[in-house]
């Protein structure tokens, strides 16, 4: 009898909030009765092509309690690692378990997203309903509607001046490019450059555009582009920051180095280097940006897209001294969260200065009756050559 006139008063309430403020119909597809929240998740129990092991999953999730925040996903990202993870060869496993309810242990793809708090427990004191957070570290399992977790494996961003995908998209590709760009070399504004090979990928992107800030020349690398496709990427890649915009068949010739000479006598930085190279394609692509890097100078390598292993001349070490290293930003924000957290704060500054963009997204919605092949076919789709922009899912009536 108590059920009955709950369920009755609650159907109530939500006819009378719908006449009075219609965006509430949003929040009544998640939330029963009983204070529950209805959440779906993509899952998968054992690694393969996403299209094969890629399963949506619904389980209700209780009002949190203690420093438990509930959460409802506003947009996040579909990276190429995210699909790397799924495949199992990534070098961060996920954990499998049964913990959403599910007959066998399972886990949830997706490292990057914004969410919105929706409720919080009675001890919870960095974040309020309301307010926009991002993941702490990698790992959380981003492709869901809504979750709920501990506040410490959030952090809070301030939304104001900013639009869901800003907020999803900082902790990757910009702080990549971020640290790449200030932690292997000292680069002197107005004088140094950088070249760069995938630089019209998310990393490659960013990248332009703090190094146009901070003063510094860049080389921009691209695959070829046949016609006004290439063309319009060129402009694109300039607008954004590039000194020069230049096909992998250019930077394999013979006549690179000296062509990169040219350029520094007309930009009148005559006598300066190419001190730091961003590789994130491997193979010949790469060898071709060490061999124009100045003696002492360092190749920063993030990426493996050709799948071609970096096989470099030996004079390159002996007579040129150069270094080669590697960067992942997984593993240095969870080595260094205070740094991570200054990090994405200073790009969503200056994506409100209107100095930063995050480049361009393949949107895909989600909403409470979105079925799992639209969305499977969406992160499929991924693995496909060249898009036109970063897939994206955006939470609708969840």
């Amino acid at each position: 009898m108590r059920a009955s006139i709950l369920v009755h008063s609650f159907r109530s309430a939500v006819l009378r909030e719908k006449s009075t403020n219609p965006s509430s119909i949003l929040q009544t597809r998640s939330i029963s009765a009983y204070g529950y929240t209805q959440s779906k998740s993509l899952i998968y129990s054992t690694y393969g092509t996403p299209s094969e092991v890629l399963n949506l999953h619904t389980h209700s999730i209780s009002p949190p309690h203690g420093s438990l925040v509930t959460l409802r996903t506003l947009a996040a990202p579909l990276n190429p690692a995210d699909i790397n993870q799924i495949q199992g060869t990534y070098p961060s496993k996920p954990t499998f378990s049964t913990a959403l309810g599910t007959s066998q242990p399972a886990a949830v793809p997706g490292n990057e997203a914004v969410f919105e708090v929706q409720a919080v427990g009675s001890s919870v004191k960095t974040v309020k309903q309301g307010d926009w957070v991002v993941p702490a570290r990698t790992g959380l399992g981003t492709w869901r509607t809504h979750l709920q977790i501990d506040e410490d494996q959030v952090m809070r961003v301030e939304r104001q001046g900013l639009q869901p995908a800003h907020a999803a998209t900082v902790t990757v590709n910009p702080l990549t490019a971020w640290r790449m760009l200030t932690d292997f070399v000292h680069l002197e504004p107005g004088r140094d450059w950088f070249i760069q090979n995938g630089a019209n990928s998310g990393v490659g992107r960013a990248a332009l555009q703090l190094g146009k800030l901070w003063g510094l020349k860049s080389i921009a690398v691209v695959r070829d582009r046949p016609g006004q496709e290439g063309e319009r990427l060129k402009k694109e890649l300039l607008d954004l920051g590039a000194t020069r915009v230049v096909s992998e068949e250019e930077s394999q010739t013979g006549e690179f180095a000296s062509q990169i000479k040219t350029w520094m006598s007309e930009s009148g930085t005559s006598g300066s280097a190419v001190r730091l190279a961003l590789n994130c394609v491997g193979g010949k692509p790469a060898v071709a940006l060490a061999k124009v890097l100045a003696p002492g100078g360092c190749m920063v390598t993030y990426g493996a897209m050709s799948k071609q292993p970096l096989s470099l001349p030996a004079g390159l070490l002996i007579f040129k001294n150069l270094r080669f290293e590697g960067f992942w930003v997984s593993k240095w924000g969870d080595e260094h969260p205070e740094d991570r957290r200054k990090c994405i704060g200073g790009v969503l500054d200056l994506v409100r200065e209107g100095k930063f963009t995050m480049g361009p997204t393949m949107d895909v919605r989600w909403d409470f009756k979105t079925p799992k092949e639209g969305l499977v076919t969406a992160v499929q789709d991924t693995l496909e050559g060249y898009r036109k922009g970063k897939g994206m899912f955006v939470f609708g009536d969840t």
